[in-house]
């Protein structure tokens, strides 16, 4: 499976302990697509369709439901996690993920 970096996938998150976003939801893949080619692993950030406005939350469209990219449960998890791959974000929302992912995470 060829996973590319801003891919929309479905990943089961189960077992989940406290506050981590649970349950089998769609994430976007955030690791780079060298070491997706390479490691059993993918950072993902998990998406919901119940967010408030927050700074690390990003609004997307998936699909014909909208919803918001949580960069602040940003979690590695195992490729056997993955139930089914979507398409990539857009252009426009693969910019807002970057530019939240620099303001949250660097410096």
């Amino acid at each position: 499976m060829e996973l590319k970096q801003y891919q929309v996938v479905l990943v089961n998150l189960d077992p989940t302990i406290g506050s981590e976003i649970q349950k089998t939801r769609p994430c976007v893949v955030i690791s780079p697509n060298e070491m997706n080619k390479y490691l059993q692993t993918i950072v993902v950030a998990p998406m919901t369709t119940a967010s408030k406005r927050y700074p690390t939350r990003v609004e997307v469209k998936h699909g014909r439901k909208k919803g918001w990219i949580v960069l602040d449960q940003i979690r590695t998890v195992d490729k056997i996690r993955i139930v089914k791959c979507y398409n990539l974000l857009s252009d426009k929302e693969i910019l807002k993920v970057k530019a939240v992912l620099k303001e949250a995470y660097v410096d």
